[in-house]
This record gives structure tokens, sequence and C-alpha cells, in this order.
């Protein structure tokens, strides 16, 4: 990119309703933990300079990042009192990056995508906004706050959150994804203003949009092409939609590449698994890790294959295969 850019993910809620023992970050959408998609997305859209707001059990979110093959910069939030909290302890970061844009992100919504990034970044700078939501229309609203346009224009009137929206504003499908673009400088001063919420004792990211919206400075709503972008995950049902979901991409993927897949019924492939085209992947086998798979190969039913290369005309029936090389 050539407009100067950083990203904040936010990361340290705990996610009771997961009843596990790690953060719901680390939650895994087709074995990889829902934040490295998100950070996948953002370097994929050339945002170098990354910072993650950690809190509960941080040590096991530090833990994930210190796999990463670069550098993340990392905060933590000792107690969690809100979004706008959460950004909040990332001034000193914020802070060395004034005079640029600044894209903050959940990092339990792992279908944010590179071109939604880049693209709204575009409409941010092209526009000078002060801050850009980026908001998806999805067929059903229920839960998230509603986007309410000033007259026939992309500009941001308000956010109205479920709980607050009568039944004219719940008919709205556009919603907000949670995802913003915003000038540092602007950010900055507007979190200098922020207060408690009196019903919660929270300081809200969204109060700062209308902040830096009351210094007339432009604030727009830019909707997502993709409306899976807002998709999170609370519990492990939703989780396994989310699963269900980026399972039918990936196949869909290797197959428009010449993968044949006959029958797709229990086959997994992670996002990271390379395969040659006219390979032919049977029922019920799964595929993860670093995994690449030559071309003219058969593989399965029931198959196992984790972390091997496997050469050009293999095959490999019901099997358990890890960090084999043949």
């Amino acid at each position: 990119m050539d407009i100067k850019t950083s990203a904040v993910i936010l990361a340290g809620g705990d996610g009771k309703r997961m009843n596990s023992k790690r953060p719901k970050v680390l939650a895994e959408v087709m074995f990889k933990p829902m934040i490295k998609w998100v950070i996948d997305a953002v370097k994929n859209a050339g945002i170098e300079d990354i910072c993650v707001v950690t809190g509960s059990r941080h040590e096991f979110v530090e833990a994930s990042l210190d796999t990463l093959p670069f550098e993340v910069e990392r905060v933590f939030q000792s107690e969690r009192l809100g979004t706008g909290h959460a950004v909040m302890q990332t001034r000193d970061f914020l802070e060395r990056h004034k005079g640029s844009n600044v894209l903050i992100l959940n990092g339990d919504a792992p279908f944010i995508d590179s071109d939604t990034i880049r693209d709204s970044l575009a409409v941010h700078s092209q526009n000078g906004s002060g801050c850009t939501v980026v908001s998806a229309e999805v067929q059903n609203p229920t839960g998230y706050g509603r986007i309410i346009h000033e007259a026939d224009s992309n500009m941001l009137k308000s956010i109205v959150e479920e709980k607050e929206a009568d039944d004219e504003i719940r008919k709205i499908k556009e919603v907000n994804s949670g995802v913003y673009w915003f000038e540092v400088d602007y950010l900055l001063n507007a979190l200098g203003q922020l207060t408690k919420s009196e019903k919660t004792g929270e300081y809200y990211l969204t109060d700062t949009v209308y902040i830096i919206k009351n210094t007339g400075k432009t604030v727009l709503a830019y909707k997502a092409k993709n409306a899976d972008s807002v998709l999170g995950a609370n519990d492990c049902i939703q989780l396994a939609q989310l699963n269900e979901i980026a399972r039918k991409r990936i196949l869909e993927k290797h197959m428009k590449n010449g993968v044949n897949i006959p029958c797709t019924d229990g086959v997994m492939i992670g996002t990271d698994v390379e395969i040659e085209a006219n390979t032919l992947i049977l029922p019920s086998s799964v595929i993860r890790g670093n995994t690449k798979i030559g071309a003219f190969c058969s593989i399965g039913p029931s198959a196992l294959i984790d972390d091997c290369v496997i050469s050009d005309d293999k095959f490999i029936g019901n099997s358990c295969l890890k960090n084999q090389n043949m």
C-alpha cells in the first residue's frame, strides 16, 4: 500500500460461552485459530505494523503469536472495560503512527478479507474520512448494530444498537462489522474524550465515531461485498457453522483448480494445503498443515494427512500420515 497504515486487532475477550480453557480468538476454523485468519487478511492487504490487544488468558494468545514468522506487537488489557478501553491501551502504538491511518478489527471474525480491507481504505482515503465504518448486508441482522446513512449517501448518520432500535430500524439489514478505518490523529483525540457508559461502566469504540463526526470531519460507511466478513462465533454451535462455510470455500477453490472431489462428505482441507490438478480426494479424508500433494494422486477414503509432502502418482488409502515425505 502507498498509504501509510497500521492495524490494531482486539483479542481480549474470554468467550465464556465457548466453555473453553483458551481464549475465543484461538478457537479454530479449519484447523487455524480465528486470530490467524484475521492476521493473514491484514498482512495480505499490505499492512505490516500490527498490534494485538490481549486480555483474558493472554499467555495463550501470546504463545500463538510467538509461532508467527514475523513480529506482532502486543499490549495487555488488564481490565475488560469495553472496545474503546481496549483501543486506549494501544495509545503508545498509535502515537508512533500519527499522520497515518489505522485499521481496528476483531480477532474473532475470521472472514474479513484483504480485498475488503484494501477497498475500504481506498474509499476512506479518497474521501478524506476521519473514520470509515465497514458494514455488511446480512439476511439475519439480529444482534448487530444497524447502520443509518445520511440521505442518499455513504456518509454515516448513526449506528443504532439492537436493544435501542425501534421496529423500523430493526428491519435494516446493513450492520456494523466491527471493522473501522481511522485517521490516527482523530482517533487519539476521540479516545481522550471517551466516557464510561452509565449502564455498563464500559468505554465503547463506537462513541469515537460520533466524537469525530461532531468535529465536522467526514465519517463514512463502506458496505463490504463479502457479507460473511461480519461473522463470528460466540459458542461451539456458531463455530461449527463457520467451519462449514470455510470448508465449502476451500473445497470449491481446489475443485476450480482441477482437484477431483466427487463426493465432499467428510472432506476437510486446511487453508495452507496445496494440491496439484488431477488428484482425486475421496470421502472422509482430512488434509491439514503445510501439506503439499502432487498431481495424479488418489487420497482416501478416510485418510488423515498432516504436514506431509506427497509427490505425483501416489495412492494413499485409509491411512494416517504425519510429517512424511514420499
